[in-house]
């Protein structure tokens, strides 16, 4: 490398000692660009930095004519620093002049020069800008040279980041790494959030990125790796892994990435010319993260989740930071960010501080989505690259009615948004009014509006929504949010406090309902190529009788002299119901042999989501007191459609005639055997959705706290008759011969229900 001054690492200390100057924006771009040029022996280095408007602005240059510098605008996509901005990718030319997508701009003067290299000013994947060299003779820059000017643009990058070159852009030109930004994605839970952003898996912070011992710095390095690769080295001798399936391949390509000696060698390089450790990954991941979010092979793009997760954990040893913040330094009015979460997850953070969540993965009917449901808490999905589009801290916006988010949102739009807070505000104010009112329809039928909770914080529902019990409480939660297993006396003691909070109002208690994605903390993972049809809720607890049992023995103590509901989840088979029943025997005869007071009156009943137990329902219905629909694994079992993968889970709709002939048969049979029957699934959370479970003859709905007030509302304003005859010869026709939800929205605009 051609170097007048000593190389990179003392361009780097350089640019070090004038970042730390107490000059303006602006002195300290010029002085930077004369620093490189100075060292990489360059007649001209230019800085242009993206702006808002997806344009390119020249703001910085030694060597072209300063009169241009703020008055020379190019698009995104136009010459050759457009092309080095659109692509993400540097561009090294002997001859720019000759290139075809040069664009001569005469007032910068750069005719003269032929030479030019171009590399991006990248940041989490993102493009914030150029930075270029150029040189009157025609010559290539060699790779030294390149990586040089990349290291260099890793530290301008966190200049513009900052905002500091804000003061001297123009109202609307403003540079775009700050700028406002709305991205689209899906609607996960309902509800509009203001607050402040929070990655669940926080970049690391790197607060030197200027090596002062390169070979300590390599030495750092092949530890953290060598580490890396001895962790996943272990977790693949792990006899749940050894056996081989799908997961096993997975891992095994997640190892092969690990120890890809392209990979290593990238960031040893990055060492190489200054960098920290630290500052060597993130530069690597930076300019790979933005090569395959610009590849349509999606292969590839797959690929990038894996190759970010390696770079996250490598950062993370190097730096000795956990997987999330503290609770403490946590925002009161938090909004969480993340590539996906599972639910337990999204439990560890204090619900009181929780404000919104948005997810570059996941999809309406994941576990995670229901938890934010029943936290009550606005979430949007589906939001591509969502971690590497906004820092911690940034002001953001989730609009979880139109599954759109906005950060660093205008006075404009803020203002805007709070005003639609205050309008939902004054609807549920208008829904609360509705609170006492019985929840009987039009041509005089009750339906019971129940809600669904699982933690302290939901009890307080019971009374704010004017709900006529808990049709789900989702026992699992309580497992989910603590660091061990909770012990008899504090689930006795959640159970009775529910209990207490409801008086005289019914509870329906399900039993354990983890594995799949809902995974204690404290509890062997167990790895499972198809973990949604595999060793969790009923068949956990059967198969682990004493954890089953525990939870039985605390119910019924809680239950003491009052009545009591237990629900088990996911029977396929009345013999798993009989067992489970059994269990609940041998616990009453325990309790009465130690003189312990036992409930009053105890109902029996089976949640229905699993097809097989749809052919035995003249048996079950035998057996138990009352059943429940759980609408959200039944339709995904029933349509082998995985509810929490975004590719398939929108392939299937809640109001197709094979889902809604299922759901009515189901309520006809329960009727006829005389059992209740309910619906505890998020179908009943929509109004449309509770709508058509009307017609179809379910009387008593559990649904989340937020939705009790708009499907009351629609309750009173419908006449059952008139929808179920309605709906009858729509689901008696051939499938697929009508658009059943069409003809449902017209219904309601005929009839003029709230919906």
């Amino acid at each position: 490398m051609r170097s007048a001054s000593g190389g990179p690492r003392v361009l780097l200390r350089r640019l070090r000692e004038t970042m730390a100057e107490q000059v303006s924006a602006q002195e300290r771009l010029d002085k930077i660009v004369v620093l490189i040029a100075a060292n990489m022996v360059a007649e001209v280095c230019s800085v242009y930095v993206l702006r808002v408007d997806n344009t390119l602005e020249l703001y910085a240059t030694e060597g072209l004519n300063r009169e241009a510098v703020h008055q020379t605008v190019l698009n995104a996509e136009e010459g050759l620093v457009g092309r080095v901005a659109s692509e993400a990718t540097p561009l090294n030319l002997n001859d720019a002049q000759n290139h075809p997508a040069f664009s001569f701009r005469p007032e910068t003067g750069e005719e003269i020069y032929h030479s030019f290299l171009g590399v991006p000013i990248l940041r989490a994947g993102n493009t914030l800008g150029v930075l270029v060299v150029q040189n009157r003779a025609k010559r290539t820059y060699v790779e030294e040279e390149l990586e040089a000017l990349q290291t260099t643009a890793m530290v301008l990058a966190e200049l513009i980041a900052s905002g500091e070159l804000s003061a001297l852009a123009k109202p609307g030109h403003e540079p775009a790494a700050r700028h406002s930004l709305h991205k689209s994605g899906s609607i996960l839970s309902d509800g509009i959030a203001l607050g402040h952003v929070v990655l669940h898996e926080p970049r690391v912070v790197i607060n030197n990125y200027i090596a002062e011992d390169p070979v300590a710095e390599t030495g750092r390095l092949d530890a953290a790796l060598t580490k890396l690769r001895a962790d996943l080295d272990r977790l693949l001798e792990r006899g749940d892994v050894a056996e081989g399936g799908e997961h096993r391949e997975v891992l095994d390509a997640y190892r092969m990435f690990a120890n890809d000696q392209g990979w290593s060698h990238k960031l040893r390089e990055a060492v190489a010319t200054g960098l920290t450790a630290e500052a060597a990954v993130e530069r690597v991941q930076s300019d790979t993260r933005a090569r395959m979010l610009r590849s349509i092979d999606p292969y590839l793009r797959d690929r990038l989740h894996d190759l970010e997760d390696l770079g996250h954990r490598l950062m993370r040893q190097l730096a000795g930071q956990q997987h999330a913040p503290p609770r403490e330094q946590l925002p009161d009015n938090t909004i969480v960010i993340a590539r996906s979460m599972g639910p337990a997850a999204l439990l560890d953070y204090d619900p009181r501080q929780l404000r919104g969540l948005v997810l570059e993965e996941g999809t309406a009917n994941s576990h995670v989505s229901i938890v934010a449901r029943a936290l009550g808490i606005p979430a949007v999905g589906g939001v591509p690259n969502a971690p590497g589009i906004a820092d911690p801290g940034d002001a953001i916006i989730v609009d979880g009615t139109s599954g759109s988010i906005y950060i660093r949102p205008s006075s404009e739009i803020e203002a805007a948004f709070a005003e639609r807070v205050r309008f939902r505000a004054h609807r549920r104010a208008q829904y609360l009014a509705l609170r006492d009112r019985p929840s009987v329809t039009r041509d005089g039928q009750a339906v019971e509006l129940m809600i669904n909770a699982g933690l302290i914080i939901d009890l307080p529902h019971i009374d704010d929504t004017g709900s006529a019990g808990i049709g789900l409480f989702r026992t699992e939660l309580q497992f989910m949010v603590g660091l061990s297993l909770p012990r008899a006396a504090d689930q006795l003691a959640l159970y009775r406090s529910v209990l207490d909070a409801a008086g005289d109002k019914p509870v329906t208690f399900r039993t354990l309902d983890i594995g799949g994605d809902k995974v204690l903390p404290y509890m062997e993972t167990v790895d499972e190529e198809n973990p949604a049809l595999g060793w969790r809720a009923i068949r956990l607890g059967l198969d682990r009788p004493g954890l089953l049992r525990g939870q039985i023995r605390a119910l019924l103590r809680a239950g003491g002299g009052r009545a009591l509901r237990i629900m088990f989840p996911m029977i396929s088979d009345v013999a798993e119901f009989d067992t489970a029943k059994s269990l609940v025997e041998h616990e009453l005869t325990y309790l009465r042999h130690h003189g312990h007071a036992l409930p009053e009156r105890i109902s029996l009943g089976s949640m229905v989501e699993v097809p097989a137990l749809l052919y035995q329902l003249d048996e079950l219905l035998e057996r138990v007191d009352f059943i429940s629909v759980g609408s959200n694994d039944l339709f995904q079992f029933i349509f082998a459609v995985d509810r929490g993968n975004p590719k398939v889970a929108s392939r299937f709709d809640t109001m197709s005639v094979p889902i809604l002939r299922v759901l009515r048969d189901i309520a006809r049979k329960a009727r006829a055997a005389g059992k209740p029957v309910s619906l505890c699934g998020e179908m009943a959370s929509d109004t449309l959705g509770a709508l058509v479970l009307i017609a179809m003859g379910y009387r008593s709905l559990s649904l989340s706290a937020t939705a009790l007030g708009p499907v009351k509302a629609m309750v009173l304003e419908l006449d059952a008759d008139k929808a179920e005859a309605m709906l009858t010869p729509l689901l008696d026709a051939p499938a697929g011969s009508i658009p059943i939800r069409q003809r449902l929205m017209e219904f309601a605009e005929m009839m003029q229900l709230p919906l």
